[in-house]
């Protein structure tokens, strides 16, 4: 392979420095974090993530067995069945720390799902009907997709969101992750690059040897023997940016790194993938996204999280990640031909509003002024944007010079 930035050990010293300072990083938040896990578990601001790690096969089952116990014993005192779970749809529900992102609250308002209400009744019976499902999956240890428990019984769950936010549910009740409870989602996302790891089936994946990307699997949290010499994850909003990067040979110019996009809003396997190689490999994490309010919630939920997945953020989150581009402020830096860019919709000015009334936004000031930018333009720029100055402006220019003078925020 050609080996165009190698060729100049130099050009990586900007590279180095992040991951010094990444490292250095690291280190104190685990500090911080063991001071703040000694407290006691009944401190209400310790987040439910710090518990929910690696829970046992049979830790799940008697999790499961006590909320059925529970609505056993209602019954029989002649009380309506009711079940809980922490709700996954308030803000206020959430904290933010700088070494996890978004975390559920300790004590966290609850949702309760109720028998004798005629208008969850239906919810309940559903949500009885997968717990039934999820039992036997962790019983015989074996592993199901969504969209296949989707397909044994179509007719009450009506569609596949009614059994994903069931599910979510139930992971908020038993406080696992939906892994724990055997349930898989199908992957989308696609990874390439500088990669070599062992699957759980036991097969040895290269991802060097895929000219367009490898599925990442289903299974991320069970892969071994992960290998690699890259010096960087570029971490791609979009399928067509990353399959562009991989025809105009950024593998070759840019070896060795790593490739990964979730192909728009990422799904949690990407989000996994993302995070497993930051604590295998700790190199830096650099993300390419659209510079739109869109492409920046994108780049959040890789950093932080989300609101609906709060109550997993410590294993699917990457704070150290940093944005690479494409930046407002390159799009004026740059002088991109103002045809080649998009005027704001109300849409995007509604998100970029919400963006900055999010509970981590003050804590990134560079990225603030990057969307104040945004605004001042009234325009935005899909990554796409940049082929308006050449062809492969994008592959042989724009990356190889923010990673060679730390272009990032």
């Amino acid at each position: 392979m050609a080996a165009g930035i190698e060729r100049c050990p130099s050009n990586w010293d900007k590279l180095t420095e992040l991951q010094e300072i990444l490292l250095r990083e690291k280190r104190l938040k685990q500090i911080k974090r063991r001071c703040f896990s000694d407290r006691s578990c009944e401190d209400s601001r310790e987040p439910l993530t710090t518990r929910n790690q690696g829970v046992p096969r049979d830790d799940i089952l008697r999790r499961i067995e006590r909320v059925i116990e529970d609505i056993l014993t209602r019954i029989s005192h002649q009380q309506p069945p009711i079940l809980t779970y922490n709700s996954t749809s308030r803000w206020d529900n959430v904290q933010f720390t700088d070494d996890v992102g978004l975390e559920m609250r300790g004590k966290p308002a609850l949702t309760e799902v109720r028998f004798d209400a005629v208008n969850s009744v239906k919810k309940f019976g559903i949500t009885l009907r997968v717990i039934a499902m999820c039992y036997k999956l962790v019983q015989s240890n074996t592993f199901s997709t969504k969209r296949d428990l989707y397909y044994k019984d179509t007719e009450l769950f009506g569609s596949q969101s009614t059994l994903d936010d069931i599910l979510k549910n139930i992971c908020c009740m038993l406080n696992v992750p939906r892994r724990s409870l055997h349930v898989l989602a199908t992957s989308k996302g696609f990874i390439a690059g500088d990669l070599k790891f062992t699957e759980v089936n036991g097969n040895r994946v290269d991802c060097s040897t895929s000219k367009t990307g490898m599925l990442i699997p289903a299974h991320v949290q069970d892969i071994c023997n992960v290998r690699s010499r890259a010096r960087f994850v570029l971490v791609v909003e979009k399928d067509a940016t990353f399959q562009k990067l991989l025809d105009d040979g950024m593998l070759g110019d840019m070896w060795p790194c790593i490739l990964i996009t979730g192909k728009g809003f990422p799904d949690v396997n990407t989000r996994l993938m993302v995070r497993r190689l930051w604590d295998d490999l700790q190199i830096p994490i650099l993300g390419l996204v659209d510079a739109d309010p869109h492409g920046l919630e994108i780049l959040c939920v890789y950093k932080f999280g989300s609101k609906s997945m709060s109550y997993e953020s410590h294993s699917l989150t990457v704070p150290c990640i940093r944005w690479l581009g494409v930046l407002p402020s390159d799009i004026d830096r740059l002088q991109v031909p103002r045809d080649a860019l998009i005027p704001l919709s109300q849409s995007d000015l509604r998100k970029a509003h919400k963006l900055m009334q999010r509970p981590y936004y003050k804590h990134l000031p560079d990225w603030m002024k990057e969307m104040q930018v945004l605004m001042n333009l009234e325009r935005k720029g899909e990554i796409q944007c940049l082929t308006a100055i050449s062809s492969d402006y994008l592959t042989k220019v724009y990356i190889p010079n923010k990673i060679r003078h730390g272009g990032w925020i």
